[in-house]
C-alpha cells in the first residue's frame, strides 16, 4: 500500500510525539509498504498561525499527489488529522490542549475562547466521519477518554512501544532515583526538587533532559542546597538513558495529565518501579499502585514519602520492577498490532 501519515513539525521541539511518528513510519515500511511523512508546519502561537494551519490541513488533498494514488491516510495531530483522504484513519497522540483539558475559563482571553468554539467545531467535523465508521484510534485510553468526554467521540485506544524498547534491561539498583523528561511546568521537576529535600541524604536524584524550566529547577536545587545530591545530566542519548534507567533504584514520572508517556513504558521494560502521581494521566494506566510502582498525591510530602519508601524496602521495589515488566509483555504491546489495527480498519 501507499500510505501517508500526517503529523505536525514545530521547529526545536523535539519529544516522544517525534519519536511516535518516526516508529509508526519505520514500522509501515517493515512491513512493506510505500510511505511518507507529510508534516505540516505548525506553532502554538499567536492564533492567527494556529487558525492559518487548521485552513491549511482541511483543504489539503492527498488523495494522489503528483499523480499517485494513496491507499490511506493516517493522521496523528492536530490538525493535521484533517488533510483530505476517502480512507482516512485518525490514531490520535492528543488535540489541541489548550482549548480542552487545560483550558480554565477564567484566565481565558477572548481571542482563546473564540478559538476554542472554531476548534471544537473543527475537531467535529474532521473526526466524527473516522469515528463513525470506527477508524478513530487514540494513543492511550485517557487520549480516547478526553475525546468522549469533551466532542463524545468513540475513539479505541491503541498502546505502542517505546523506541529501542527491545534494548532495555536491569542492573542492581544504586541509590538514585532517575527522572528523564522535558523541563516544563506540567512535568513537575519543581515539585520532585521540593520534596527532595525531606529524603534520607545517601540518597541521589538524576534529571535527564533540557527545557524552559531547568535554570529554574537548578536555582531551585542551588537555594535548597541541593546539589551536591541533585544531578542535571542535559540532554543524553537513547543509550545513555537506557543505562542510568538500568541502574536506578526507581523511576519518577509524576507529571500533570500526560497523554501517555514513553517514560512509564521504558521504566517496565527496565523492570523498575515507578513513582507517579495520582493526576497524571496516561502512566495511570500502566502503574498499578504496591504492585507495579507507586501512585501518589502530587504533593512535596507523599511525593517523598513514596521514595524513602522504595530506598527502605530494596526488594519489595525489586519485586515491583519485576511486576511491571511482565504486565508490559502481558499487555501485547508491538509496531505489528498497530499496523495491523490502523489498516484493517
Amino acid at each position: 500500500m501507499r500510505i501517508i501519515v500526517a503529523a505536525n513539525l514545530t521547529p526545536f521541539l523535539h519529544g516522544g510525539a517525534q519519536e511516535h511518528i518516526r516508529g509508526l513510519t519505520l514500522a509501515l515500511r517493515q512491513d512493506g509498504h510505500a510511505v511518507e511523512c507529510l508534516q505540516l508546519p505548525f506553532m502554538f502561537n499567536p492564533v492567527s498561525e494556529i487558525e492559518m494551519a487548521m485552513d491549511r490541513a482541511e483543504n489539503l488533498s492527498m488523495i494522489a499527489p503528483s499523480g499517485q494514488n494513496v491507499d490511506r491516510l493516517i493522521g496523528l495531530q492536530f490538525p493535521a488529522y484533517a488533510v483530505k483522504h476517502p480512507n482516512s484513519v485518525g490514531w490520535i497522540m492528543h488535540q489541541h490542549r489548550a482549548v480542552y483539558e487545560l483550558y480554565d475559563p477564567n484566565c481565558a482571553t477572548k481571542e482563546l475562547n473564540l478559538l476554542q468554539e472554531k476548534i471544537k467545531a473543527f475537531d467535529a467535523r474532521t473526526l466524527m466521519p473516522m469515528s463513525k465508521t470506527a477508524r478513530l484510534f487514540a494513543n492511550s485510553s485517557r487520549v480516547a477518554g478526553r475525546l468522549k468526554q469533551y466532542n463524545d467521540l468513540k475513539a479505541q485506544p491503541l498502546y505502542h512501544p517505546p523506541p529501542l524498547a527491545e534494548m532495555f534491561y536491569c542492573n542492581e539498583a544504586q541509590p538514585y532515583f532517575f527522572f528523564p523528561s522535558r523541563f516544563e511546568v506540567l512535568k513537575r521537576q519543581i515539585l520532585v526538587i521540593e520534596a527532595f529535600k525531606d529524603v534520607n541524604p545517601r540518597l541521589m536524584l538524576v534529571f535527564a533532559g533540557e527545557g524552559g524550566q531547568l535554570e529554574n529547577a537548578k536555582a531551585l536545587a542551588n537555594r535548597l542546597d541541593l546539589l551536591d545530591r541533585v544531578h542535571f545530566l542535559g540532554k543524553i542519548s537513547q543509550a545513555e538513558k537506557i543505562s542510568w534507567m538500568a541502574n536506578a533504584l526507581a523511576v519518577l514520572f509524576p507529571s500533570f495529565d500526560e497523554d501517555y508517556g514513553y517514560v512509564t513504558l521504558e521504566a517496565m521494560l527496565a523492570a523498575k518501579p515507578v513513582i507517579t502521581c495520582s493526576d497524571s494521566g496516561g502512566p495511570l494506566e500502566f502503574v498499578i499502585s504496591d504492585e507495579t510502582g507507586l501512585v501518589v498525591e502530587p504533593t512535596c510530602a507523599e511525593l517523598s514519602e513514596a521514595m524513602e519508601y522504595l530506598a527502605n524496602n530494596t526488594a519489595r521495589a525489586r519485586e515491583m520492577g519485576q511486576s511491571g515488566l511482565a504486565r508490559y509483555k502481558n499487555l501485547g504491546i508491538s509496531w505489528n498490532r498497530v499496523v495491523e489495527k490502523l489498516l484493517s480498519a
